[in-house]
């Protein structure tokens, strides 16, 4: 009887775990998709909906409006991030809308492959300008609400494909362009983002 039960309860608990998976795998084909389409080549995102609803919407209107197309990868840190969406290929700063509440505190970890919101120190800041993960920063992760250091980035997506791609811009040669450091020679042009559902 003890057997049966034994048995029993394995399924019962294989099950349960093929429902959750099931059941992510469901989540991840509802979320937004999106394309980077880079002079070096295209990277694909999926987008966090559920996990950072204000800031996906707000990355979903700049890429739907035009405005990364023709911008650039701004800031290059082999073993740190890319920052792009910003800026033009002759460093001019596009004109932005209002900023969105930081969603740093939604438990996603800035590991190597998430995108996240760049920002200056107020941590509510966060306009168009984002930075991939080469490697896991969780230094760059929320730890609370004391300080601009401890609010953190939000974390709003990952690429799923084409990772070869950022590992190529984290590696370009980069100069200093006054008053910006880390500033690719040759231009990784953003040619557009494109956005599609799950």
């Amino acid at each position: 009887m003890n057997r049966r039960l034994r048995v029993l309860a394995r399924l019962a608990a294989i099950s349960l775990v093929a429902c959750l998976a099931f059941a992510q795998s469901l989540a991840a084909a509802d979320n937004p998709k999106a394309v980077i389409h880079t002079s070096k080549g295209a990277i694909q995102l999926e987008l966090y909906a559920e996990k950072a609803p204000a800031t996906v919407e707000n990355f979903i209107q700049y890429a739907n409006s035009g405005f990364y197309d023709g911008t650039i990868f701004h800031r290059v840190i082999s073993n740190f991030m890319i920052q792009g969406g910003g800026f033009t290929a002759d460093m001019q700063k596009k004109t932005t809308v209002e900023p969105i509440q930081n969603e740093a505190t939604n438990g996603l970890s800035n590991e190597r492959g998430t995108i996240a919101m760049a920002r200056t120190g107020d941590p509510h800041s966060a306009t168009a300008q984002f930075f991939i993960n080469v490697q896991d920063n969780s230094n760059l992760d929320f730890t609370g609400e004391g300080n601009s250091r401890s609010w953190g980035y939000a974390v709003f997506g990952r690429v799923i494909s084409g990772m070869e791609v950022v590992d190529d811009i984290r590696f370009v040669e980069t100069t200093r362009k006054s008053p910006y450091s880390d500033v690719p020679v040759e231009p990784v042009i953003i040619e557009k983002v494109e956005i599609s559902d799950g």
